[in-house]
Parts: C-alpha cells; structure tokens; sequence
C-alpha cells in the first residue's frame, strides 16, 4: 500500500519519510513511517516534540518512557538520537502493532519493549527521559504515577495539552517536584518540558 504523504524535514535533523520512499540524499535522521491512526509526524504536538528532542544531548544510556506512543514515533526519534532503550505504552493494541512495525521498519525493534494497557501495567522505573503526547486531562489524571517512574534528573516532556489545560498542567508537575524548563504555546496546543528535581 502506498502511504499517502511525500517525505518533510522536521525540526533541522529528521526527515519522516514513508515506507515505500528512498531516502532524499544529506545529513538528516530519516524516520520512516506509516501513517497509521495517529499520523505521520505532521501535528503541531509531533513537530513541537520533535523540535525539543532533538536539541537534548542524550547520552546513550537513557531509559526512555513513552506514555500514549501511538506510531512510535517520539521513542523512535530518541532511539536513534542515542538513547539506550525505550519502553512504548499505549492503550490501543492498534497503536501497539503500528509502533512495532514502525521500530522494526527504523531498526531499532531490539531497543524497545512495547506494552498494551495503563501506566499501571508497567513495572519499570527509574526512566531518564518521559515522553507523554495525550490529552492534558489524561496528564492530569497520571502525574503521580508518571512521576514516580521518574529519578531525579529526569527531563519529562508533555504536549498534546490544549491551552486551557497548560496552566493546571505546569502547575501540578511543578507541586509534584519538577522544575519548568521551557512552556511552548502553539495554535490549538503547548508543549511542555519540565525536569524532575
């Protein structure tokens, strides 16, 4: 099946790319995907995502969580930026084969584990790097859980939060023991990232 977009640059380092495309000649991160339920990177929330991680030094060893993980594409950046291992949740079992033919399609299936169900079903901690692309009310709704899987140092970036939820969304990582180190507005949504103190 032939996907339905023409290849983009995102940020200055990623160029997502469909399956049935060679990659365009230069120095970018070629990011393959399908465009599955959630699309393929072009959403205000994606791009902005995109935007931040790509300006983090990771280091190589990082634990990577990936709250709400869709197509895989926010783990599957980090991945190839260095991270070490990404854990991918989704409540979806759609999301859930969609994100692993888009880490087996970008080579990095080995480096990740994928998980169908809640926060609750995932007995790791101790992540490095939180990633959460859903709904403010749902970041709400899982900021003690998500930031108990969080050490120290962590940084945590959330988007898909629409304006009228930024507010109460910096302020409750903020009383939970996190720092805010950058607060995108964008037009219908925000970006937020936040480091765990």
């Amino acid at each position: 099946m032939k996907e339905d977009y023409q290849p983009f640059v995102l940020g200055t380092r990623f160029c997502i790319l469909p399956p049935d495309i060679t990659p365009p000649e230069g120095d970018f991160i070629h990011l393959t995907m399908e465009r599955g339920a959630f699309g393929s990177g072009e959403h205000e929330t994606t791009r902005s995502c995109l935007e931040f991680l790509e300006q983090m030094n990771l280091q190589g060893n990082e634990k990577v969580l990936d709250l709400g993980s869709g197509t895989g594409i926010l783990s599957i950046a980090a991945l190839l930026l260095g991270a070490q291992h990404a854990w991918c949740v989704d409540i979806e079992a759609y999301a859930v084969r969609s994100c692993e033919r888009n880490c087996e399609r970008n080579g990095v299936n080995k480096r990740v584990t994928h998980v169908c169900g809640t926060l609750d079903k995932l007995g790791e901690d101790g992540f490095d790097l939180i990633l959460a692309n859903i709904y403010g009310d749902i970041l709400l709704d899982v900021a003690d859980n998500l930031i108990s899987k969080a050490k120290p140092g962590t940084k945590i970036l959330l988007s898909g939060i629409l304006w009228e939820y930024n507010f109460d969304v910096r302020q409750k990582y903020q009383r939970l023991g996190c720092k805010l180190i950058k607060n995108k507005m964008m037009e219908e949504f925000s970006t937020v990232l936040l480091i765990k103190k």
